[in-house]
């Protein structure tokens, strides 16, 4: 049987190759074009992918947790898909390993920020992959964002970024046929300022007359928005009454994977007599396969006879119903109807509800989904999803743990509080990694959800090689009393990475907690609300209550994406807690006001949120300062009990700032944000207590750094030295160290590193240095593949400098082949050297 098989796979292929040698197709990928799109132009001008893929399914990206939102992602040998793209999207495909760089199609099914947060930081990703377009579909006013996040400086101005609404036709391509079907909800009876589904907020809805009493939110935002009309050039109607919004309108969206023909029956071909091997069985093949009945030899042969039944197509709903004002809109939908009827082809094999407890337990709803019938199986992704979407970053913080477990405190999970629903049909809670199959089998598949075992975890780490007799001798070193107890201000580290969030380290942001109940963020990169619900699990709101101000110090996107889930989930938690809300200050370059015009006209309401602080009105000596922004600093200063917020302009891209802050009590503060080695900061930055400056790169890519404006890891120490600070914390590596930089000699007892979840107090100044043995002992792999790199990237730039002073000198410097030996050899000795001295201290 095997023989005849090859045999007609060798016949296909010859035919197949054929065709195709004939068409454009053939032509050289060009270098630029990612060989997954090439590959499918190829497919679409050969007319491959029209029987359907062999291979579907469905995977859980984000289970609707609060601090991942709810993302799926579709697969095909064909196409890849995501559907909605909340913050900590990018981070968790990236850890499992789900290729970003093959995504044809994302699909949102509201503008809101649990839904887009990560869309900003996934386009730079993919644009950086070489995709020059990317293709959306959702709401009308999908538009109205993508439009204002090309506000952002950077390649997002440059990507094409294609929309498709619902009103055009469907959406099909080589895997599947999507319907968008609009969802048009009602305001809730009674609003309240307590979102019911990630990301929403009541000030969304219709607006009634009673909705601007004074002293009602809507009434603050309708105040603010008429000082900023006259401070600006006056809008039109239309902007007036945020008219773009279409805060009601959200789309479900109904896939109809492709009908995948039946086999070809190999064997009972070569009983009946048919060429199999041959290319006359193509034709033969083309036509079965189609349906059509062919006469061979004067026998009329039907497709029943010689092919397998056809698949004709599973069909799967993704559904987000925000709250039970939408309800009716879902139930009497008719195309919804349609497919509950019972038809064959129609039959439902999926429903992914994206929805909350309380539209899970409305009995209308139930009902809509018993009508599906007992074939169809339902997927709930929501806020009562327990699942650990970032298994690796759980792992390394309880490895750190058993080094100091107070620097280094274990993370926790944010469970919520409401009652599961119990439903009439049996559901299936989301899980990360989780799998439903389409093809070859419509089947659930587990054996990739992520789990989080700590016990494992940590028998891994103490079975590394000298790594429990490095923390022995760390325990033993340290005083047996701190030397300084007072547990304020305390720094916890949420994002130590640059560029984009990664698996062990996140993007820029790092808590200051200069009291028990006022807290400071500097920076707020994407994911920064996802990394407080990991440190402080049930205790998250009363910490968002807490956070008085955000500093951003520049607009790259990985500094300031954050910011709307910030300010979105802080509103939350004082509705939650029951306290009083207030706005926080957002100190940032003036230049992050038109991101938030747009984002509050266009999509969601966020400026009542904010009292604003220029940077530029915080730079000693600056003049003409207005009064409404000198009451604001004063506020501030008296929120935190400070002496002094003062900031520089740095070197890194324009509009760019590192901050100072002073307290009554004498410590002081200073963040680098990110720059190049910088006078102004050291100026700023004299005496300081701790500085907090970035180090991007390591030492000998001090080109790179220049080119990217950033500071290697001597540089950064160098400017805590000038600036005689007490201490020195490194962060913001490129993830090029995804788990830890490269150490050099300037590292002192003064100089710690910053990792995701690391928490620093004033009396931890001694211990931090002495963790350096035990951390290189717990990442000695690591350390020997950088060295390696490094040598490698060294070898080159000797090499390049060779031939450039070989063509500058005329080919005097030659050296003879013994010569080069003897160069190679001492080369490797100092190469062994350098091993030999990593084992030594390990």
């Amino acid at each position: 049987m095997w023989r005849l098989a090859w045999t007609l796979r060798r016949g296909l292929a010859w035919g197949a190759g054929t065709v195709m040698a004939e068409g454009p197709s053939a032509a050289r990928r060009p270098k630029d074009v990612p060989r997954h799109v090439w590959a499918r132009e190829r497919r679409r001008s050969a007319g491959t992918g029209l029987s359907g893929p062999n291979t579907v399914y469905v995977q859980v990206v984000a289970a609707g947790s609060r601090d991942a939102g709810a993302s799926v992602y579709v697969f095909s040998e064909f196409n890849r898909y995501l559907f909605n793209c909340g913050e900590g999207t990018q981070r968790a495909m990236q850890e499992h390993k789900l290729k970003i760089s093959h995504l044809d199609s994302i699909f949102l099914s509201r503008v809101a920020w649990a839904n887009v947060g990560g869309l900003p930081g996934m386009i730079l990703t993919l644009k950086a992959m070489g995709l020059q377009r990317c293709v959306f579909l959702g709401p009308p006013k999908l538009q109205n964002y993508l439009k204002a996040i090309r506000l952002f400086p950077g390649p997002l101005k440059r990507m094409d970024l294609a929309v498709q609404l619902h009103t055009e036709p469907e959406y099909k391509d080589e895997t599947m046929t999507v319907h968008q079907i609009p969802l048009v909800g009602k305001p809730l009876a009674a609003e309240s300022t307590f979102p019911q589904s990630p990301g929403l907020s009541a000030q969304d809805g219709s607006s009634s007359e009673s909705d601007t009493e004074p002293g009602s939110p809507r009434a603050a935002q309708q105040s603010l928005d008429e000082s900023k009309e006259k401070r600006s050039p006056k809008k039109t109607d239309g902007e007036q009454k945020h008219a773009n919004r279409h805060p009601d309108l959200v789309m479900a969206f109904l896939c109809k994977i492709h009908p995948k023909k039946g086999k070809f029956l190999v064997l009972k071909a070569q009983e009946m007599g048919l060429p199999v091997g041959t290319p006359a069985i193509l034709p033969i093949i083309t036509a079965l396969k189609n349906g059509e009945s062919i006469t061979f030899e004067g026998k009329e042969l039907s497709p029943e006879e010689l092919c397998a039944p056809g698949d004709p197509g599973p069909v799967f709903i993704v559904l987000e119903c925000p709250h039970e004002g939408f309800v009716d809109a879902v139930c009497e939908n008719e195309t919804f109807r349609r497919y509950q009827g019972g038809l064959n082809e129609d039959k439902v094999a999926l429903v992914i509800h994206m929805t909350p407890e309380s539209v899970l337990r409305d009995s209308r709803y139930q009902q809509w989904l018993e009508r599906f019938g007992p074939g169809t199986q339902h997927l709930v992704l929501n806020e009562n999803c327990s699942a650990v979407h970032n298994a690796r970053s759980y792992k390394i913080q309880s490895q750190l743990n058993l080094i100091h477990p107070e620097i280094f405190p274990l993370l926790t999970t944010y469970q919520t509080k409401e009652e599961e629903a119990v439903c009439s049909v049996p559901i299936v809670r989301g899980e990360c990694l989780l799998k439903y199959h389409f093809r070859p089998h419509q089947e659930w598949q587990r054996d990739a959800v992520t789990v989080c075992d700590h016990d494992a975890f940590v028998a891994e780490a103490l079975d590394l090689p000298n790594f429990q007799a490095r923390v022995k001798e760390c325990k033993e070193s340290l005083p047996a009393v701190p030397g300084n107890g007072n547990p304020y201000p305390e720094i916890v580290f949420l994002g130590t990475g640059s560029a984009i969030p990664m698996k062990i380290r996140n993007v820029s942001s790092t808590l200051v907690n200069t009291s028990s109940t006022r807290s400071l963020l500097l920076d707020c990169g994407e994911g920064t609300f996802g990394q407080l619900c990991r440190h402080y699990g049930e205790q998250v709101d009363q910490v968002l209550c807490n956070i008085v101000a955000v500093f951003v110090s520049h607009m790259h996107t990985d500094h300031h994406s954050g910011l709307v889930n910030i300010l979105m989930e802080r509103r939350r938690a004082f509705a939650s807690l029951g306290q009083a809300f207030s706005p926080l200050f957002l100190v940032a370059p003036e230049q992050i006001m038109p991101w938030l015009h747009e984002y509050h006209n266009n999509c969601e309401s966020i400026l009542r949120d904010i009292k604003m602080i220029s940077c530029q009105s915080l730079v000693k000596g600056c003049e003409n300062i207005k009064s409404k922004t000198k009451w604001f600093i004063t506020s501030l200063l008296e929120s935190y009990d400070l002496a002094e917020f003062q900031t520089c302009e740095v070197q890194h891209c324009k509009n760019a700032f590192a901050c100072s802050v002073i307290h009554k009590s004498g410590w002081k503060v200073v963040y680098s944000g990110d720059t190049m080695p910088c006078m102004a900061l050291v100026r700023m930055g004299k005496n300081a207590t701790l500085l907090i400056h970035e180090a991007t790169l390591e030492d000998g890519m001090e080109k790179e750094a220049i080119e990217k404006t950033h500071s290697t890891t001597s540089q950064a120490i160098e400017i805590g030295m000038k600036m005689n600070a007490e201490f020195i914390m490194l962060n913001h590596f490129s993830q090029r160290y995804a788990k830890i930089p490269l150490f050099n000699e300037d590292f002192s007892e003064k100089v710690g590193i910053a990792f995701d979840h690391m928490r620093v107090r004033l009396g931890d100044f001694s211990t931090i240095p002495k963790l350096i043995p035990p951390l290189k002992a717990l990442f000695a792999d690591d350390i020997v593949e950088m060295e390696e790199r490094k040598e490698k990237r060294e070898q080159r730039l000797l090499k390049e400098a060779a031939v450039v002073l070989d063509q500058l000198t005329g080919g005097e410097n030659k050296k003879t082949p013994s010569q080069k030996r003897k160069q190679d050899k001492n080369h490797q000795e100092v190469s062994n050297k350098k091993l030999k001295k990593l084992n030594t201290v390990n």
